[in-house]
């Protein structure tokens, strides 16, 4: 899904806007979430979301902790209700010694750096050294920046 399904459209065979999450969901072996977090997609995987999802199907998240209800997760992870996780972000990151993601065998945990490819390394290169050279000039506007 996209926020805007006209783009985007040489890059996957299908894709379709938020309001088709639920169908989505429901036919998906793996859903994958990366995605920014905002009040649209805070807790955008819960209980209900979750109950849609088959029971055959993982979810991946390589996005924000705060994404996804772990409360949840965790529930529907210990029943059986979906098959498995991989999870890069967690609400309190790094993941705390006691949480019961550790001990579970259907997920997997990275160190929240599922994100870092080749290509994102050469572009955070050229976002600092872009930045760089705005800052001696005494531009204020930088590339990326955050507010």
């Amino acid at each position: 899904t996209k926020r805007d399904p006209t783009t985007g459209t040489n890059l996957a065979d299908e894709v379709y806007g938020p309001d088709f999450l639920p169908t989505l969901l429901e036919r998906s072996d793996f859903v994958v979430l990366n995605c920014p977090l905002t009040t649209k997609t805070h807790e955008i995987i819960n209980k209900k979301t979750l109950k849609l999802m088959k029971s055959s199907s993982y979810l991946i998240n390589v996005a924000r902790g705060a994404c996804v209800n772990e409360t949840d997760l965790i529930h529907a992870l210990n029943t059986s209700e979906i098959a498995g996780a991989g999870l890069d972000h967690f609400w309190d990151d790094p993941l705390q010694d006691n949480s019961p993601f550790w001990n579970m065998d259907n997920v997997i945990i990275t160190p929240h750096t599922a994100g870092e490819t080749r290509l994102y390394e050469e572009n955070v290169i050229n976002i600092l050294l872009e930045n760089i050279d705005r800052l001696s000039k005494g531009e204020e506007t930088l590339i990326n920046q955050v507010v």
